[in-house]
């Protein structure tokens, strides 16, 4: 009654016999199938092809013999499997055998009670039936792993073989085979692969030539190289791209220089050279000087298929030179100075750097120079930009003495026959030293007026002197600052070394502790320099040193303890090499910010965020354009040829973006931590984004990208929040007796205290003040009746971010608001 058609039993039974049969197969035939994928492997390979002619028939003879062999010995092994099998199989892995079981009659009584409960027992163990899993012991049977030799090569031939090479081993076995005689022999006929592979620098794949479609173009880069394989007598290549590579007729090879046709065995390729047009290269605005005497220069690059290599060449202007004094003699000759660009890794088909370096102890250093950037591709070929006549940037120096020895320096470098007068210059600066100039560096001098007074100086000597003048006058510029930088720099770097190595606690807090000592005494001796600088110099606006107050030096230090207390080793070690970096081009301002520089200090991190959001805002509309542009080409599974380029850019952002976050006032408050709470958000999911971009994912980028988008709105509403209730405390604080109840504004809107229309802050279409420079006042009036206009503003800010951030909305209507949010 168990043996029907249906039901678990009965499908667990033909499962179980399906499983047997293929078992005694595999037992049987399994070295008829291992030969058999070897003999289809050999010929999609080629192998048949290569064997030597006499060879072949004993080869083949083998084979079939080995495939008789294994057919026979299958066909003697096979077992055909009965259903009773099966069922004995099915029954020992049931508790009782109950199949068995329900096959019984009962020989005494009838079927009574008793024998219905035992078959009604039985028939409830059926219930659990599963089929057997079949196991052919091959392991055993075939202990050198033959089968999966032969597996192995069958897999291999189908990815890499090919229909041409089968059909050369079916020729070349046909033809061995007709020699003896036979007629009807299949002629051979001439064979032949080719490939072209394009220069690496431009990568591309290489192409498989026999895969081309008849009359398909082949487009090459120049420098390509074309070569062939041909097999058999009667095969020749003809082509006028290029000239030849190799003499081996069996072997060809070819450069493609310019357009033209390849013919070989009746084929025809129509090859298109593209060109390779030389690099271009072009740079920003003049070289810059950093506070520590750096030289910056902007540059930009670009080449079809991305640039090798790019350099600056800076030699001296010597007609710009104002030949005087000790420059009015003719200069030694010097080598022009060779710096190398850096490059980014990756796609350098367009590449926008920056090149820092220190040339500030360069004999040609405040002099004039010209300045030449130079790009180089991957076949050699030199793009040069117009050379730039400039200043090379150098450290100034202001302190009397410091001026006149860098000056000497100066004479020397430039030739050695201003020894003389660098001499009597030295014996005017040192007579009487007294208050003027200290006595271990009285003595270096007067021992520099005896070695200039000699010999003429060796190009060692000269240069060894050279070296002592800038070290002394270092140290008259700077008194003890170099050695106070210098200790700040190995705090830090001690500190740094120990969080990699996993130092305890409490040696990281001593280094901490140790790293604010010298950071306090390093921004002391540079406020106290600052002060007795030129004041000329301080206030010009051609310095590119950052200006930053002692509370935010304190709030970093303060974030980076944090980070550490946290456990988060890694953001802290980020951080404090920000901090060290910040800490070496630095212009300290003393004491606490007034009213109006806190005000700009509050609204430049909130510009800053702004114009960060722009950029993502635009980021995430090219990613949504370029997932567009993948949908109408029909390429919506492949990766974007974009993405790369799209998650450096989400990369510079990122870090951008954390740059910002340790710089960001009101750490403490609540308004402050929600702010760089926000920011972490938004900084994580920037992070997801360029990971998204770079595994080709532009639907999920898109989603992190809006998730960031949205964190930075959130942490600048509670930024901007904490700064209008600071500068609300701040307008209380800073009222007079008499003035109680009258709050910035409330006279505007009064139209008292003599003010005329003209005189009262402007307001802008959102409804918010603006000083007399177009600058926004951030906050506005808290006991004004009504709508708050600053929080009226940020309300229409938000909706009109919120909407530019919708990609399902018209693209005009995108543009549109985009522009508000650059003008507002």
């Amino acid at each position: 009654m168990f043996l029907t058609r249906k039901g678990p039993v009965a499908r667990a039974l033909r499962l179980t016999r399906w499983g047997m049969i293929w078992e005694q197969a595999a037992r049987a035939f399994w070295p008829l199938a291992t030969v058999l994928a070897l003999a289809l492997a050999a010929l999609a390979l080629g192998v048949v092809a290569a064997v030597p002619g006499p060879v072949l028939p004993w080869l083949a003879g083998a084979v079939l013999l080995g495939l008789i062999w294994s057919a026979i010995r299958g066909g003697i092994r096979f077992r055909r499997i009965r259903m009773a099998d099966a069922l004995d199989r099915l029954d020992r892995t049931l508790p009782g055998r109950p199949l068995a079981a329900l096959s019984d009659r009962a020989a005494l009584g009838g079927e009574g009670a008793l024998w219905r409960a035992h078959m009604a027992q039985m028939q409830a163990r059926t219930v659990g039936a599963r089929a057997v899993r079949p196991d052919a012991g091959l392991a055993r049977r075939d202990p050198f792993a033959l089968r999966l030799a032969g597996l192995v090569a069958l897999v291999t031939a189908l990815i890499f073989g090919g229909a041409a090479q089968m059909g050369q081993g079916v020729e070349a076995l046909a033809a061995t085979m007709g020699r003896p005689g036979v007629s009807g022999a299949v002629p051979t006929g001439p064979g032949w692969e080719g490939w072209a592979e394009p220069p690496a620098y431009t990568r591309r794949p290489t192409i498989y030539l026999n895969a081309l479609a008849e009359g398909q173009a082949l487009e090459l880069p120049k420098g390509s190289e074309v070569t062939f394989r041909l097999y058999g007598a009667g095969a020749e290549v003809v082509q006028d791209i290029g000239p030849a590579l190799a003499d081996d007729p069996q072997a060809p090879g070819f450069r493609a220089e310019q357009s033209g046709t390849i013919e070989v065995s009746g084929r025809r390729f129509d090859v298109a050279v593209l060109p390779d047009n030389a690099p271009l290269i072009r740079a920003g605005a003049a070289p810059v000087r950093r506070a520590d005497g750096r030289m910056v220069q902007d540059f930009e690059a670009e080449d079809d298929h991305g640039v090798a290599s790019a350099q600056a060449v800076i030699a001296l202007d010597l007609a710009a030179v104002d030949r005087r004094f000790g420059l009015s003699i003719d200069p030694e000759p010097r080598e022009p100075v060779a710096l190398t660009l850096p490059l980014p890794r990756g796609d350098r088909r367009q590449v926008a750097g920056q090149l820092t370096e220190d040339l500030s102890r360069h004999p040609w250093a405040n002099l004039p120079v010209s300045l030449s950037l130079r790009a180089i591709d991957g076949i050699e070929q030199v793009g040069d930009a117009q050379p730039m006549h400039t200043v090379l940037p150098g450290r100034r120096f202001f302190n009397p003495l410091a001026a006149a020895l860098i000056e000497l320096r100066r004479d020397l470098l430039w030739s050695r026959d201003n020894a003389g007068r660098s001499a009597e210059i030295l014996r005017a600066v040192t007579w009487r030293p007294d208050g003027f100039v200290a006595q271990p560096l009285y003595a270096d001098l007067r021992g520099a007026v005896d070695l200039l007074e000699g010999e003429r100086l060796s190009d060692q000597a000269r240069d060894d002197l050279a070296e002592a003048l800038w070290q002394a006058a270092v140290q008259l510029e700077d008194g003890g600052l170099s050695d106070a930088l210098e200790r700040m720099r190995q705090a830090q770097q001690k500190l740094s070394e120990a969080i990699r190595n996993g130092a305890s606690p409490d040696e990281i807090q001593r280094l901490m502790d140790e790293l604010k000592a010298a950071t306090d005494a390093y921004t002391e001796m540079l406020a106290q320099q600052q002060a007795q600088q030129d004041p000329s110099e301080r206030f010009t606006g051609d310095q590119e040193g950052q200006q930053i107050t002692g509370d935010q030096i304190q709030q970093m230090m303060d974030e980076i303890q944090r980070l550490m207390n946290e456990g988060r080793m890694a953001e802290a070690q980020e951080l404090l090499e920000q901090f060290n970096r910040m800490m070496e081009n630095l212009q300290v301002q003393q004491g606490q910010a007034g009213e109006g520089q806190q005000g700009s200090s509050g609204n430049q991190p909130m510009n800053r965020l702004a114009e960060t959001l722009r950029e993502q805002q635009r980021l995430s509309d090219e990613s949504f354009q370029d997932m567009q542009d993948q949908f109408g080409q029909g390429q919506s599974g492949q990766p974007s040829p974009n993405a790369p380029g799209l998650a450096d850019r989400q990369q510079q952002l990122r870090e951008e973006l954390g740059q910002q976050q340790g710089l960001l006032p009101g750490q403490g408050s609540p308004g402050g931590d929600e702010a760089r709470r926000q920011l972490d958000e938004a900084g994580r999911a920037m992070d997801e984004a360029e990971q998204a971009l770079r595994d080709g994912d532009t639907g999920g980028a898109l989603q992190r990208q809006a998730d960031a988008i949205e964190s930075m709105r959130e942490g600048m509403r509670a930024l901007g929040d904490m700064l209008n209730q600071q500068q609300a405390q701040q307008g209380q604080q800073g009222q007079q007796p008499g003035q109680e109840g009258q709050q910035p504004g409330a006279g505007d809107r009064a139209g008292a205290a003599g003010e005329t229309y003209d005189q009262r802050p402007a307001l802008d279409p959102l409804g918010r003040q603006r000083d007399g420079n177009g600058n926004v006042i951030a906050g506005g009036d808290p006991l004004a009746e009504g709508i708050d206009p600053a929080r009226r503003a940020r309300d229409l800010l938000d909706e009109i971010r919120r909407r530019s951030g919708q990609i399902d909305r018209p693209q005009d209507e995108r543009d549109y608001l985009g522009r508000l949010l650059e003008r507002f």
